[in-house]
């Protein structure tokens, strides 16, 4: 049967020619673009795979020789990730899940699967015109019960695929084909399961949805599959998995709950304006495992294999470091990988902690029946610290470890992890001082810790820290020298990329408007300057900066490919990639990525997403990878050394916070600084010290009543002073337009640059007649005036932009030689 449809970029109603083999997909690929990497696709399709994850199986999958009946519209209209910049990828084919389980080898009933594809043919999915208007869902095929008994008489299983879509600019909402399942859905659920003693439910979707059908239906579904959207290969992909070809090893990145209502953000999420965090740092698990462990239908960390697996574990400490040797071994029948998961617990003390959190993790090699491996993870003791934001420890605004015992444990998700250790620490100790940073401006109540009579764990409310830092002081106090400027003396940037000159030699030449230049792309989207179809340029933009051998810095989009005019491989979704667990295999897959970003003209990835899945119904969740900033982290450190492997950069984003669609630019995200801290900042952070990315992109919303684009705690004192970041900070594409409350003399772009933000991309001026038409003049405005930006925070940020030119500078020049 034909692969239907294929994806263009920014169009997701075309459609490419019929394809129905792997030998034709090689073909075409040949055809469209020599230059698509087939080591690629089959990385990315093992990444799909392994993203997969299995919820409930009674020994209905896998399929095996079973004749299969496939029902579901998804089945042909396979939705491969979500919309938005960060999905809209020209794609040369895209497989869907009818012909991928042929492709499988799987018997899958013919006369059924005519039926949908001619359906399917004659009722494309309707797309609006409109950005940010993606589907959530398309409507269903309508079924008689007659068909279904038709079916019944000649398969025995029974496959439903389910599928939701969610993109940028879009929130899920609490409706029927978004969150919760249409009437048409359950009429075909109702309908399969009565017809067939075995049925299987595929949900091809790249957030959670509400899942409490699975409970409602028990017995009459065999298994459920949750297949996180895997890009091109993705339906392929999750076919193997359903034939049998390779044993599902996904887990969940985020806790299923029973209902939506019982996840802790649900009363304040989606409210156009303000969205308090009261929850504080009980974000998904560790809210659910500490409070409501009864209002789980499916723990962090769950998903199930074709085999069975035996951890033991070794434990052995130091003052400072717990190592553990966990011993896993298959002692099922089929081969399979599992994942190692370590947590700890904590003393209540005076901060009140979560039950447990996750502090390491691994994944085996493929075992073999009887085969044993050996995965060794360590625990810093360091890492298990609290932030206290209010001092009720004595030592506000420090990383403090409390007295008490820190038990850990091993297992294969969250709730089954075992304890095999534990930590005795004598006394309260201060790991790390720090200062405020972001605190609220506005007084609310956030989630705390009390203790019943009983022991158990009771839900309380406690006044959140307020402000107390003057911005100004703070600012005035870190002003950067001003270079004497020298006018041109000749110096090249290869000079100082050679060590002949150094760069303070060369930023003493630039002008003041080449200094401003530096400081934003080059005005538009799609700049001449780049690649067809970039998201923008920054650097080399004038020719008076390229004279001096400054080179154009090409942007594109991500995470789920290169969004280019030419086509280009769809990715995995964050999701899919997080729910692997696996590190290296991420990484690899990220390094085949660069490859193509040479290829095709790429020298910034905007990736990875990395935001925290605060709440189900944000609709770029899809983008990024967890509720749980470790694995945020590291999975976000493995897609920057990929990428960065080849001498380019990723661009970790967005920076803060950026939980929600909804009126994204305006909202105001209203945080503890120990939330902040502990779980939005957490993954940026280890993503920083472990990886060192080149470039880092701000968000759009504000945080605690300043713009993520204005925001000097967050770009300076956090990430360049507490954290050591070298690199660039670029803006989302377009800034809110701002005066600086603590220095009117400074407004929209001057202001940016006071907070070490250091490129506005795509450069130019947004508004609603010309979005991009022209760049302003508020540094140079500034500048000129008393009390304004001063020359060396200009000179700053050029030492920041030409660093990260300097470190392309030689990838660049290789591509313009080739060129």
């Amino acid at each position: 049967m034909p692969l239907e449809p294929a994806i263009e970029s920014g169009d997701r109603s075309h459609t490419l020619a019929p394809v129905e083999s792997v030998a034709q997909i090689s073909s075409m690929l040949l055809d469209t673009d020599p230059t698509l990497d087939p080591a690629l696709a089959e990385a990315a399709r093992a990444a799909a795979a392994e993203g997969v994850v299995l919820l409930t199986n009674d020994g209905t999958l896998p399929l095996g020789e079973r004749s299969v009946a496939v029902f579901g519209r998804v089945q042909i209209d396979w939705f491969a990730v979500g919309y938005g910049s960060g999905g809209d990828v020209k794609v040369p084919y895209v497989w869907n899940l009818l012909a991928g389980l042929r492709d499988a080898g799987v018997r899958v009933d013919a006369e059924l699967a005519s039926h949908y594809s001619t359906w399917s043919a004659a009722n494309r999915p309707v797309f609006a015109d409109s950005w940010g208007q993606w589907p959530h869902h398309f409507p269903e095929m309508p079924l008689d019960e007659s068909v279904v008994a038709a079916a019944a008489s000649r398969a025995d299983t029974a496959v439903v695929a389910i599928g939701r879509a969610a993109g940028e600019a879009r929130d899920s909402i609490l409706e029927a084909g978004s969150y919760y399942l249409t009437d048409d859905e359950r009429m075909l659920l109702d309908t399969v399961t009565s017809h067939f003693a075995r049925t299987v439910v595929v949900v091809d979707a790249g957030n959670v949805m509400d899942l409490s059908w699975v409970a409602d239906y028990r017995d009459r579904i065999g298994a459920v599959l949750f297949a996180w959207q895997g890009g091109m290969e993705g339906a392929r992909a999750v076919a193997s998995v359903l034939a049998g070809e390779s044993s599902p090893s996904g887990k969940l990145t985020d806790t299923i709950a029973l209902s939506y209502e019982d996840y802790p953000s649900a009363p304040n999420f989606g409210h156009l304006d303000v969205n308090v965090y009261a929850e504080d740092v009980f974000v998904g698990y560790r809210y659910f495992e500490t409070f409501a462990p009864d209002r789980v239908l499916f723990p962090f960390g769950h998903g199930l294999s074709y085999t069975t697996f035996e951890l033991s574990t070794e434990a052995d400490a130091d003052a400072g470091t717990l190592r553990l040797e966990v011993v896993v071994t298959n002692t099922g029948d089929r081969a399979g990988k599992e994942v190692v998961q370590v947590y700890t617990g904590a003393p209540d003390g005076a901060l009140g902690k979560p039950a447990r959190h996750l502090a390491a993790f691994a994944k085996t090699r493929l075992l073999a029946p009887g085969e044993s491996d050996t995965v060794r993870l360590e625990v810093h003791v360091d890492d298990l610290a609290s932030y206290d934001d209010g001092g009720e420890t004595g030592h506000r605004n420090a990383w403090v470890l409390e007295a008490g015992e820190y038990p850990v444990f091993v297992g294969a998700d969250v709730r089954s992890a075992a304890e095999v250790a534990a930590f005795e620490v004598p006394e309260t100790q201060v790991v790390r001082e720090a200062t405020e940073v972001a605190a609220p401006a506005h007084a609310f109540e956030r989630l705390t810790l009390a203790r019943a009579a009983d022991g158990s764990a009771v839900a309380a409310r406690e006044p959140v820290p307020t402000r107390t830092v003057s911005r100004a002081e703070r600012v005035l106090g870190s002003l950067p020298a001003e270079l004497p400027q020298t006018g041109d003396r000749g110096i090249d940037l290869a000079h100082v990329a050679s060590g002949t000159a150094s760069l303070d030699d060369f930023v003493a030449q630039l002008s003041d408007e080449e200094l401003s230049l530096l400081a934003r792309g080059d005005v538009t989207m799609d700049s001449p300057l780049g690649a067809p179809g970039n998201a923008g340029v920054l650097a080399g933009v004038s020719e008076s900066l390229r004279a001096k051998g400054v080179p154009p810095v090409t942007t594109t989009d991500g995470p789920s490919g290169i969004r280019l005019s030419a086509y280009a491989s769809l990715l995995p979704s964050g999701t899919a990639l997080a729910s692997t667990w696996n590190v290296p295999l991420i990484e690899e897959l990220a390094a085949l990525h660069s490859q193509e970003m040479l290829r095709k003209g790429s020298d910034v990835l905007l990736s990875p997403g990395m935001n925290i899945h605060r709440d189900p119904l944000c609709g770029r969740n899809f983008e990024y990878f967890s509720e749980d900033p470790v694995v945020t982290g590291r999975i976000a450190a493995a897609v920057v050394r990929g990428v960065q492997s080849t001498g380019l950069s990723a661009c970790p984003k967005h920076f803060a916070a950026n939980n929600q669609e909804t009126n994204r630019t305006r909202n105001d995200s209203r945080v503890s600084e120990r939330a902040l801290r502990e779980i939005y900042l957490r993954g940026f952070e280890i993503c920083v010290r472990e990886a060192a990315p080149r470039t880092i992109m701000t968000s759009y919303n504000q945080i605690n009543g300043v713009w993520s684009h204005y925001h000097h705690d967050l770009a300076t004192v956090i990430l360049r002073e507490e954290w050591g970041y070298e690199g660039v900070v670029i803006t989302d594409w377009w800034i809110e337009d701002a005066v600086d409350p603590d220095f009117p003399a400074l407004e929209d772009n001057a202001y940016r640059v006071r907070a070490q933000v250091d490129v506005l991309m795509p450069g130019g001026v947004k508004t609603d007649a010309a979005p991009q038409a022209y760049a302003d003049t508020t540094i140079l405005d500034s500048l000129a005036r008393e009390d304004g930006l001063t020359r060396g925070e200009l000179q700053r940020t050029a030492r920041n932009v030409l660093g990260l030119a300097i470190a392309l500078k030689p990838v660049v020049d290789a591509r313009t030689l080739e060129g």
